[in-house]
């Protein structure tokens, strides 16, 4: 028998585990270089499909594709050694059916590394989960506002306003609980709603938008880098000005290659004094700096 290998990934149960005690960091990612840093940080690390609003400059989350997601989840696990990474179930990719939820659960899984995935929904997905769960497949539940239902819902809205509305977050978390999801997002629903429904599950709920209370938090990185521009959701906190400094940097390149004091001598290569014409280990050396930083 082969030697296994004891991976120090956090795991479901670590997750679980957490309930009611020290809150969960999460944060999204879906670049090789924002996971390996965020993966010094996080206990979840995301792969969200937000990615198609904020790398590709899509209006909504509805044209993912699942090849997307797969590309981007396989880089940020590659990325990373610490954090659960979930991967995002695109549009259409399991709404259909528990048998189409779980082959292409079983495709994000299987290509890109990842422990487990996030549908959106709550009852009406409940049957899907079981099926997923059952087969070995970790889910991690998203109920309030759900940005693949955009188009049904007339927009983004704050969930919980109306009685009904909050019965209905209710049993949603009820039904993602009793079909084994190992935690749940709830996003832009009102502080008493996530406070009870907290209090109410045994698994940890996420917040995004809907207070200090839940057993963790997560937000769009990008968002609170200040990386997005002027326009971001209102329960977002800035930590940077990244779009700011990136300005200026550029600005300074930009300027740098106008006076013609870019590139430096130190930024080219010299000939070897031993062979006319051809470069000498130290600056083939300066080739490709980022292999080593990858590994």
């Amino acid at each position: 028998m082969s030697k296994q290998v004891r991976s120090s990934r956090k795991t479901v149960r670590d997750i679980a585990r957490q309930k009611g005690a020290t809150p969960l960091v999460c944060l999204t990612a879906y670049t090789a270089p924002v996971a390996r840093v965020a993966d010094e940080h996080a206990d979840i690390i995301l792969v969200g499909d937000s990615l198609g609003m904020v790398l590709y400059g899509m209006d909504s989350t509805i044209p993912v594709t699942l090849d997307m997601m797969i590309a981007h989840g396989a880089a940020v696990v590659r990325s990373t050694s610490r954090a659960l990474i979930v991967v995002d179930m695109p549009f259409g990719t399991y709404q259909e059916s528990p048998q189409q939820a779980y082959l292409n659960a079983v495709r994000i899984l299987k290509e890109t590394g990842a422990a487990a995935v996030k549908i959106e929904g709550g009852q009406e997905m409940a049957d899907s989960c079981a099926f997923l769960t059952a087969r070995g497949i970790p889910v991690l539940g998203h109920i309030g506002l759900q940005p693949q239902s955009v188009h049904s819902e007339g927009g983004y809205r704050v969930k919980g306003r109306h009685e009904a509305e909050e019965e209905k977050i209710i049993k949603d978390a009820d039904a993602l609980v009793q079909s084994g999801s190992f935690g749940i997002v709830l996003e832009c629903v009102l502080p008493a709603i996530a406070t009870a429904v907290t209090e109410r599950v045994s698994v940890p709920t996420i917040g995004i938008g809907a207070s200090a209370q839940c057993d963790g938090q997560i937000l769009v990185t990008e968002d609170m880098l200040g990386m997005n521009g002027a326009s971001v959701p209102g329960f977002v906190e800035r930590y940077a000005s990244f779009q700011d400094d990136m300005g200026v940097a550029l600005g300074r390149y930009a300027q740098d290659v106008k006076n013609r004091t870019f590139p430096a001598a130190r930024h080219c290569y010299a000939t070897s004094p031993s062979s006319s014409g051809s470069w000498n280990d130290a600056a083939e050396s300066k080739i490709s700096p980022r292999k080593k930083a990858a590994s």
